[in-house]
């Protein structure tokens, strides 16, 4: 199956480049390209393609506010949303991340890495820094928008004490390998729990199981180190 990107980025180099590297697999193609947050929610739900590869810092209606209103969009449940940042550790991330994001990338990617994050994505994963999990972004995580509510910890008495165990070490950006590994089981099986606690708690992807990790207070976000 082709998976249909549409790009959002207001650098039109960056857009053509990535284009033409898209374009080149046989798997995947552009669909269409938006400059800004505003034009990109539109192509979205014009085209309604697998996947939005969306910078977070554009003119206008930003990429931020965007990715909010196409998770928001009942009809746009299909879609994920790939975001691509300078900083990894940037608080947008973060916000972008508890508004629905799938994950985010570097714009210094290389090649390989860009296209094995969109394929990641559009299977149905997430893509999430370890490093980053673990320390800003886990504190950003874990508070909530002004006027935004935590999630109440008995939302998670729909899950096994395994399910609760693979999600908090999920939450610290393990991978299902390295949990595997530490619990001695097959990462299919880890692959299992963690979509059962997906399905349970309605989370569209495991970016989301993340962010419910952490609002519900199943993990608490770790300090920075110092520098």
């Amino acid at each position: 199956m082709t998976i249909r990107v549409l790009l959002a980025d207001d650098q039109a180099l960056l857009r053509a480049t990535f284009r033409m590297l898209i374009d080149s697999c046989d798997d995947m193609n552009v669909v269409a390209e938006a400059a800004d947050g505003r034009e990109a929610v539109e192509l979205t739900r014009t085209h309604c393609p697998d996947l939005v590869l969306m910078d977070i810092r554009m003119p206008g209606i930003d990429g931020l506010a965007a990715t909010t209103a196409l998770c928001a969009d009942p009809d746009l449940s299909g879609t994920r949303v790939l975001i691509l940042t300078t900083f990894e550790t940037d608080e947008y991330v973060a916000r972008a991340l508890r508004a629905g994001a799938s994950g985010f990338l570097g714009k210094d990617v290389d090649a390989d890495g860009l296209l094995s994050g969109i394929r990641t994505v559009a299977s149905g994963d997430s893509l999430l820094s370890p490093l980053a999990t673990r320390s800003l972004i886990a504190r950003f995580l874990a508070t909530p928008e002004p006027g935004a509510h935590l999630v109440p910890p008995e939302r998670l008495a729909v899950l096994t004490a395994r399910e609760r165990e693979v999600m908090a070490m999920a939450a610290e950006g393990k991978s299902n390998a390295e949990i595997a590994g530490m619990l001695v089981l097959s990462p299919l099986t880890v692959r299992t729990h963690v979509q059962r606690a997906m399905a349970k708690l309605h989370a569209r992807d495991r970016a989301q199981l993340v962010v419910i990790a952490y609002q519900s207070g199943l993990v608490q976000p770790t300090p920075p180190p110092p520098p």
